[in-house]
């Protein structure tokens, strides 16, 4: 009988995922991961990790399978917060949850499982594994959950092969109301539980406070540029794609002044929340932040043109590939579907393999293009890489 370690979160989705695996035959461990103390900027509970272990316990119990707990805030400090800190003091928008996945979920507690002995290690992630047989390898694919409304392929982009080979993935082809119905028919304790919101392990934040702990607040200027700006609407070639993916470049002289912000390292290319300045007939969107002169860049309304970009650039060395063999080489063009955030709908594009890096060439221009944050790709249902936006 095959040994499946399930990460159980205290929330619903693991906790179905573990009962499916048990009613398939599979020998079923619970293995509960704590991985951050501070509760500094947290929204929602003193304690957040106390309740998802007691909740996880009490399935554990329900289930009738054993229960382990295991400690690994040390080393998601070190792969996912550090990393996230960094990043936002360069200016950047990191993604924690997917760093989280490659880095613990799917690295640090693979080898815990690992060691219990464990053939496979099971999450509650909408997604689903495919396998077949090339020139008499195995190849794993990655694909998108059934539910088109909580598909989590997205998350799990940097998987390499060696981690898909563990992973199983239970509910991947179930819709979330079925998973809701499952845990109540076996009157499982998350049955009714909120989906867990924020950032992986942390939980909701308010961001500023939080990322306060190691980036000092700091007063700047908010700036406001019109869309008649006169680097709006210049042509640029199709082929030219470093101009194509350049964002947009502002100075103070650019626009005016409107108000002040605390730290431009705490906002974000795209954000409307957090600014404070009312009194507008549309929303205020932040199109550029300037972390060296601490200086935010702000645009009226969800059609301002310093929101939308045609490409993005991804330096070589932040290119994945799930199956390494279909990397692409210089020279080379593709078409695929792109995701640049979690729930954004796929959009079509053409990715050009550079010597400088990956560019994606989107048909149609896109809103909120963030540095740090990841892009994906698609064949169909099939996720077949990602990269770290540089651009």
């Amino acid at each position: 009988m095959a040994r499946v370690v399930v990460g159980l979160s205290g929330g619903v989705d693991s906790s179905v995922a573990a009962y499916l695996l048990k009613q398939q035959g599979y020998e079923v461990i619970g293995l509960f991961m704590r991985n951050w103390h501070d509760t500094t900027g947290t929204l929602e509970g003193d304690c957040p990790w106390y309740d998802d272990q007691v909740f996880a316990e009490l399935v554990a119990k329900r289930l009738d399978i054993p229960f382990r707990f295991v400690d690994l805030s040390e080393e998601y400090k070190k792969r996912v917060v550090d990393y996230m800190f960094s990043e936002y003091e360069q200016g950047r928008t990191p993604n924690p949850d997917v760093l989280c996945n490659r880095e613990i979920k799917f690295d640090v507690f693979l080898k815990e499982a690992l060691k219990m002995g464990a053939d496979f290690v099971a999450t509650g992630h909408y997604c689903r594994k495919a396998e077949e047989v090339i020139d008499g390898r195995t190849v794993y694919r990655l694909l998108a959950g059934a539910d088109k409304n909580k598909d989590q392929s997205y998350f799990l982009c940097q998987l390499t092969q060696e981690q898909l080979r563990y992973a199983l993935f239970p509910i991947g082809d179930m819709l979330k109301p079925q998973v809701r119905e499952i845990a109540q028919e076996q009157k499982l304790a998350t049955a009714k539980r909120k989906d867990s919101q924020g950032i992986c392990f942390v939980g909701k934040v308010d961001l500023p406070v939080f990322l306060q702990q190691q980036i000092a607040a700091k007063q700047g200027n908010v700036h406001e540029i019109l869309p008649t700006w006169r680097g709006y609407g210049k042509e640029i070639a199709e082929d030219d794609l470093a101009a194509l993916a350049e964002p947009f470049r502002y100075t103070v002289r650019d626009g005016k002044k409107i108000g002040v912000h605390n730290g431009a390292h705490f906002y974000t290319i795209g954000q409307r929340k957090g600014l404070g300045i009312g009194g507008r007939k549309e929303s205020l969107f932040i199109i550029a932040t300037d972390v060296k002169e601490n200086v935010i860049y702000v645009g009226e309304g969800d059609v301002h043109p310093g929101l939308y970009r045609r490409a993005l650039r991804i330096l070589p060395e932040d290119v994945h590939w799930v199956e390494p063999s279909e990397r692409m080489q210089v020279g080379e063009r593709r078409r695929y579907q792109v995701r640049i955030r979690y729930r954004q709908s796929l959009q079509q594009a053409e990715i050009i393999c550079r010597e400088e890096g990956l560019y994606i060439l989107f048909d149609e221009p896109q809103r909120g293009i963030a540095a740090g944050q990841f892009a994906a790709w698609y064949d169909g249902e099939v996720l077949v890489g990602s990269g770290v936006i540089e651009k």
